[in-house]
């Protein structure tokens, strides 16, 4: 079976490249097509199948810049030519699902999510006037992913929240299987000299963000929170909102860019808590950082209410709760510092009842076998040939999953 894999662009190594990694998994042999591929920023594996990027990539500086060109993204993505395979799948945020695909060759949509840029978050990316003045461009892309979503055959979420997603915007229903979550990746024997030298340099407690620097992930209310509390804060990731993070971080506030894995996990294993400020579709940091037995300091709503659970009543205020895996701030808490210093307050007053093993073992639930498992239920369940993973297992007997709703 001839599989291609669209993903949308192949710039860093984040949560939707780790799940293509782990299409690979049951796709070996697949061909990758992607807008966008700078060698050497995922992994190997993944640049090795990398079979065609679209003419974005011979633009100057598109490393950088492919954001600004979302104008071009619908030609971009029309320009491949996938004749000759029996299945197609896009792992998608953007364009990937709207690739034109031969008539007769299923295609799946592994959803991140809809399009943000274009939908309910155009503001978070176009401040102030230019939303306005973006208006026709953004109703013409609506209408073209609108048309996209039609073709596709099936759509699978990463949760019941971008599930609704889905159906809100482009009238479709979905299945819904969420992302694998690595549970530990190496230890600290894989760290540099310099790193070394930082955490040595920092021996005390430090609360942890982690992630992409982008608009809707909410970083500045954490910087914000933090100037007010005085307490020590690590930001480690990389996007096109770290600048402005640099400029507004006190000295209480450590921004130190792209890191290693082994850097990011040795941080995960030592941070009193994660803070994670922003609504997000599932959010495979909070899981990773509950497998290193460190709870999570997040809002109540998106998928953080399926991948940690839902918040209870705990604590004498509505706004801020907690539950074994972490204290959780009310949806209409979202952006407020304010809040985040009630909910760091809250866990710290609480801090002695999480229970690391319980934290791992929710962790657990969103492991590769489970992502295996329902992937392969999911394409009997469609008529799809088995993957090459399930073909070479047909004898082991099959994992079950784990229920981790609400």
């Amino acid at each position: 079976m001839r599989v291609a894999l669209v993903h949308d662009w192949l710039t860093g190594m984040r949560g939707g490249e780790r799940c293509l990694e782990a299409f690979l998994e049951l796709y070996p042999n697949a061909d990758i097509f992607t807008l966008v591929h700078v060698p050497g920023s995922t992994t190997g594996r993944i640049d090795s199948r990398v079979k065609k990027a679209s003419f974005l990539n011979r633009v100057p500086g598109i490393s950088r810049h492919y954001r600004r060109l979302l104008p071009l993204f619908p030609l971009a993505i029309a320009s491949f030519d996938l004749r000759g395979y029996d299945l197609v799948i896009s792992l998608s945020h953007a364009a990937a699902k709207n690739v034109r695909v031969p008539r007769g060759v299923p295609h799946v949509c592994y959803c991140f999510t809809p399009m943000r840029y274009i939908w309910d978050q155009a503001r978070s990316y176009l401040p102030g006037p230019a939303f306005y003045l973006a208006q026709p461009l953004l109703q013409l892309l609506r209408l073209w992913d609108r048309r996209g979503a039609r073709r596709v055959g099936h759509f699978v979420a990463i949760s019941q929240f971008v599930a609704a997603r889905i159906r809100r915007f482009y009238g479709r229903d979905a299945a819904v299987i969420p992302p694998p979550v690595r549970m530990r990746s190496g230890t600290s024997q894989g760290l540099t000299s310099e790193e070394r030298a930082i955490f040595a340099s920092n021996p005390g407690p430090f609360f942890l963000c982690a992630g992409a620097l982008v608009p809707y992930k909410h970083i500045d209310v954490a910087v914000e929170a933090f100037r007010r509390m005085d307490l020590p804060l690590w930001i480690v990731g990389g996007g096109p909102e770290e600048r402005k993070i640099r400029e507004m971080a006190p000295p209480n506030v450590k921004v130190l860019g792209r890191v290693s894995e082994a850097f990011l996990w040795e941080c995960y294993s030592r941070c009193e808590a994660l803070i994670f400020p922003g609504i997000e579709d599932f959010g495979i940091v909070p899981v990773e950082c509950l497998a290193s037995g460190r709870p999570v300091i997040a809002v109540d709503a998106g998928g953080i209410r399926e991948s940690l659970g839902c918040a209870r009543g705990s604590s004498d205020s509505v706004l801020v709760q907690r539950n074994p895996y972490g204290v959780f701030i009310h949806k209409r808490g979202h952006g407020d510092p304010g809040a985040l210093v009630e909910a760091v307050a809250l866990y710290r007053a609480a801090r002695g009842e999480f229970v690391a093993s319980e934290l791992a073992a929710r962790a657990e639930a969103f492991g590769y076998p489970r992502f295996f498992a329902s992937w392969e239920q999911f394409a009997r369940d469609a008529g799809l040939a088995a993957s090459d993973r399930a073909a070479a297992n047909a004898e082991a007997p099959p994992v079950k999953s784990q229920g981790v709703g609400c």
